[in-house]
């Protein structure tokens, strides 16, 4: 998981090549959940053939506070981010808001968002759950001209999603069933504005 281009099925329903999501994990804190929170997805929407995935998570890829567009860690995401038809953050709410990371990788970038739909996996330790982080990145990425998912996937209270051995989510039915109707979302858009794409580059 992780590598792009590593395919995860055969193919979509109906014909097609299946859908690139990328899924980014935006904490990079030290003790962070979000090995857990992503694992879990990337666990679950791996079981789908009209999918493939590549994880970015920030963690591994920290980009400089001045958004050097020539930085070797911006060059070495351009092309996996640019080939993503779709994207999935998965992000904590820090201080009502999004990770620091997360805020300078999208600003390190911008024609690799357009015109793509997001999809969001949020988590907090509040009741909020990662509400106010993912309304703040509808904002952000529609500045992009993204399409953010209506629906989306959150753990309120996130630390009561383990159960007594440490496993993660206790929930797991009920997490699956958001997860699932926002993948779905999220495929219908892909495809829609990649095949918009194939007859007109956005833009133009």
């Amino acid at each position: 998981m992780g590598a792009p281009g590593a395919a995860q099925g055969a193919g979509a329903p109906g014909g097609g090549p299946p859908v690139g999501v990328a899924v980014v994990v935006a904490s990079a804190r030290e003790g962070r959940l979000a090995p857990d929170v992503s694992g879990w997805f990337t666990a679950l929407a791996g079981r789908r053939d009209d999918l493939v995935l590549d994880v970015v998570d920030v963690a591994a890829h920290t980009l400089p506070g001045s958004l050097d567009a020539q930085d070797p860690v911006a060059l070495a995401l351009r092309p996996r981010l640019a080939a993503a038809d779709a994207f999935v953050v998965v992000v904590p709410e820090y201080n009502r808001s999004v990770p620091g990371p997360l805020k300078t990788l999208i600003d390190s970038f911008q024609s690799e968002w357009e015109a793509k739909p997001v999809g969001f996996v949020g988590y907090g330790l509040s009741l909020s759950g990662g509400v106010r982080a993912v309304e703040h990145l509808r904002q952000i990425f529609a500045e992009f001209h993204a399409v953010g998912m209506k629906d989306a996937v959150f753990f309120p209270r996130i630390l009561e999603h383990y159960d007594a051995q440490g496993r993660f989510p206790v929930d797991s039915e009920g997490a699956g069933a958001a997860a699932k109707l926002m993948l779905d979302q999220l495929l219908w858009w892909a495809r829609a504005l990649r095949d918009a794409k194939s007859v007109r580059p956005y833009g133009t």
